[in-house]
């Protein structure tokens, strides 16, 4: 049965499903250059859409560029469907992710993903990390110009602890907060909390990784319970912890996609909930 709060509205106007697509795999290895099979996965961000996933996140570093690229030759115009990048980050090579938070880069890059998403307005831009070297109000101001200029909807952030959203929000209007997060992984519960608390949509990215959780028994029984495997009772646990929980699990295979897709369908029970979530305390 689904979830009855199965929605989402980022920013009180954009109302999207919950469970999203994460579409950093669609690339090469490393997150470098091309996928082996440009035509599957076009293929599989098809299959996406016909699954009702509406909200799909990308980043214009994931390639760099690849990913952006394929999501318009597979998808536009975009019918029914909220596309997601982000800036601040460059690329030198696979697996290598230096930050570049400078005004002058963040307003190249946003003009680069509306040409290369062939879109005249970015429906969720994020700023990928924050910039040591770099104040935040430039960044920031960078991302507030962009929208002023109604060349992105909404303004939204990645790698962020509580104090910095805050200090953010006292310069933009923050709808979006995008960190490393699963049932494995519970860092940055002080910041699903404050989302929460002020209904900000809070992104977890690696949302499948159930680390050393993955061999407990206690997390393979729920499972059998529910004819499920853990990685879909992982999703499940994520879209119960909050309510403005937006799990965007990525792959390149349709059959793993379709399998990630079936985790919106179990309604895990408060008990099961709270033995997986003192499991990873």
């Amino acid at each position: 049965m689904k979830m009855a709060n199965d929605t989402f509205d980022i920013g009180g106007d954009m109302t999207v499903h919950r469970l999203g697509f994460g579409a950093m795999r669609i690339t090469g290895e490393g997150i470098w250059g091309w996928p082996d099979d440009r035509e599957q996965a076009k293929k599989l961000l098809e299959r996406v859409v016909e699954l009702g996933i509406d909200f799909i996140d990308t980043a214009d570093s994931y390639g760099p560029e690849v990913s952006e690229y394929l999501l318009c030759e597979a998808l536009k115009p975009y019918e029914n469907v909220h596309i997601a990048t982000k800036g601040g980050l460059t690329r030198l090579g696979p697996r290598e992710w230096p930050r570049d938070g400078r005004p002058e880069h963040l307003e190249r890059a946003i003009n680069n993903s509306l040409r290369r998403l062939e879109v005249d307005q970015i429906d969720l831009y994020q700023l990928h990390a924050p910039d040591p070297d770099v104040p935040l109000e430039d960044s920031l101001g960078a991302l507030k110009e962009a929208q002023e200029a109604g060349k992105i909807r909404h303004i939204g952030v990645s790698n962020f602890s509580v104090d910095q959203i805050e200090q953010a929000r006292e310069m933009v209007e923050v709808v979006t907060v995008q960190n490393r997060y699963n049932l494995g992984d519970r860092e940055h519960d002080p910041v699903v909390d404050y989302c929460t608390e002020h209904d900000i949509g809070f992104i977890p990215w690696y949302p499948l990784n159930t680390g050393e959780l993955a061999e407990d028994e206690r997390l393979e029984d729920i499972a059998k319970n529910y004819d499920a495997k853990p990685s879909q009772i992982a999703l499940a646990w994520l879209l119960k912890r909050s309510p403005v929980m937006l799990p965007i699990p990525g792959t390149s295979s349709i059959e793993h996609l379709e399998e990630n897709t079936a985790a919106r369908d179990i309604d895990l029970s408060d008990e099961d909930f709270e033995t997986l979530s003192q499991m990873s305390d």
